[in-house]
């Protein structure tokens, strides 16, 4: 491989959170593209914390502009064992039902998500939720924001507060 011509990995970062389930909920990625940095935020008034999850990791593998290596932290074994454990595959395979014969709960976002990481080489990574992992801290802290601001939105008691 020539000098410089060899593709990084982008290191991506995400996390939801909820308050209430449903209640507002922020969302927020974190991409790392060798020394450049890019941070991603969002949310809902009404939500659950999976879907925040499940958000997260769209809207950071939509950033990506063309088609990448990267590597997904998330403490969410929700998201990461879907891949991981052949969830996604088993769940599109049978119709979008589960072992038990019900529907998959966030069919929509899980779609979504499918479509993303075709355009990609993802490698999942589960990450230990508070504890010494600093850029994961970070991005809990971001989402936790990010659900304040949706908080407010929906809460006109909360809005006239700073």
């Amino acid at each position: 491989m020539e000098a410089g011509k060899e593709e990084r990995e982008v290191i991506i970062y995400t996390d939801g959170a909820c308050s209430g389930n449903p209640g507002p909920g922020g969302w927020a990625a974190l991409l790392r593209y060798g020394e450049h940095e890019r941070v991603l935020t969002g949310g809902a008034v009404r939500t659950t914390n999976n879907r925040m999850e499940l958000t997260a990791v769209i809207e950071a593998l939509r950033a990506l502009k063309r088609p990448s290596k990267a590597v997904v932290y998330s403490d969410s074994a929700y998201v990461v064992n879907a891949f991981r454990q052949g969830w996604l595959k088993r769940w599109a395979e049978n119709g979008w039902r589960k072992r038990d014969g019900g529907p998959v709960e966030n069919r929509d976002l899980w779609e979504a998500l499918l479509r993303e990481t075709e355009k990609h080489a993802i490698r999942w990574e589960k990450v230990r939720g508070h504890a010494d992992d600093a850029l994961n801290n970070r991005v809990d802290q971001l989402a936790v924001s990010s659900m304040a601001a949706y908080r407010r939105r929906s809460d006109p008691s909360r809005r006239s507060r700073t």
